[in-house]
């Protein structure tokens, strides 16, 4: 469960964290990059990159089970005790993951597991699964780790399927965690998927990261609230609030190396916005009277706004198309997909 800190309790949590994290971090893995300073996802995704490319065409796709639900407090404190002489930070420490939880105004106790929202929780995801990492490394295996997200790098399915094994056995066995065999799985390069991403092959054996169809399919779903045609605010701040989320999806998955994608989630886009101003015209009339002003024939604007076509289908007409063309949204502000896909090369 989602545990929220007060504010004395974050101020704190956070202060320990900041202590802790100098004495911790230096001797975690060059492979771990989740909830550490100066490291991201997307060097995760370009070690990925880098390790297909050099030949490990097999992905372990580990999922651990719950895991921040699941993590046992004395293996956790025995880690954390490893670096921490100091008995009153470890009772401190064991206090806020023990802390338990208010559901509907009764306490519950949490006799495994650490706080999600909590300040420490990142770091001690990452104490917990220094282990597995040294384990990993140890073996020879290129791998990545995002908190709990790992995938581990190999050149046969053969060696996957070892591999699989290997971890579920350390995983369950040392670290008394839970490997999810459902989602744990054996695949090959081209359809694995990492933090939202995915890769492909081109010509010469090279590889290159593509946004991931899941996400995909979640970035359209946020856009197509964004632009409900039944949601009553002006242009300009419909424009600013796409703008806003375009620019932030974008600051993530802008190391796509994919045009064609931000292409087509551009003009899917322009089409939904020519839906809302075609219904903001309103009656024959103004539909006329704007077409003709846009540049469109009158004998033509006449024909289509007297058509009982559907907004999606007129959105996507010629005449609707010539009338309010990509230079159209450009001056009305709207920055899409590729103007920040060419803006970070």
């Amino acid at each position: 469960m989602l545990g929220i800190p007060t504010v004395l309790d974050r101020v704190v949590q956070q202060a320990i964290a900041q202590v802790l994290t100098p004495i911790f971090d230096p001797l975690f893995s060059e492979s771990s990059y989740g909830y550490r300073p100066g490291r991201s996802a997307q060097q995760a995704v370009e070690a990925a990159r880098v390790a297909i490319e050099d030949g490990c065409r097999w992905v372990v796709d580990v999922d651990l089970e719950r895991f921040f639900d699941r993590v046992n407090h004395d293996k956790l404190m025995h880690r954390v005790a490893r670096k921490v002489e100091d008995k009153r930070l470890l009772r401190l420490v064991r206090a806020y993951i023990e802390a338990g939880v208010m559901v509907d105004g009764v306490k519950q106790a949490t006799a495994e597991g650490t706080p999600q929202g909590s300040p420490l929780s990142p770091l001690l995801s990452n104490i917990m699964l220094d282990d597995l990492d040294a384990m990993l490394e140890q073996r020879g295996h290129r791998f990545v780790r995002y908190a709990d997200d790992v995938r581990v790098f190999v050149r046969s399915q053969r060696a996957a399927q070892r591999v699989l094994d290997g971890v579920t056995a350390f995983v369950e066995g040392r670290l008394a965690l839970k490997v999810n065999q459902e989602k744990s799985a054996v695949t090959t390069a081209s359809s694995a998927g990492l933090l939202g991403f995915a890769f492909f092959f081109v010509a010469g054996g090279k590889v290159r990261i593509r946004v991931h169809a899941k996400a995909r399919k979640r970035v359209k779903e946020r856009i197509r609230q964004l632009t409900r045609r039944r949601w009553a605010i002006s242009m300009p701040e419909r424009m600013e609030r796409l703008n806003r989320f375009i620019a932030g999806w974008m600051g993530y998955f802008g190391i796509a190396e994919t045009r064609s994608v931000f292409e087509e989630l551009d003009e899917w886009l322009r089409r939904r916005l020519r839906q809302i101003r075609w219904k903001e015209w309103k009656r024959f009339a103004a539909r006329r009277r704007n077409l003709i002003a846009l540049g469109i024939r009158p004998d033509q604007a006449h024909q289509w706004a007297a058509s009982s076509k559907g907004y999606w289908r007129l959105a996507g007409s010629a005449p609707l198309q010539r009338a309010l063309p990509n230079a159209y949204w450009d001056d009305l502000g709207l920055r899409g997909f590729n103007h920040h896909w060419h803006r970070r090369r």
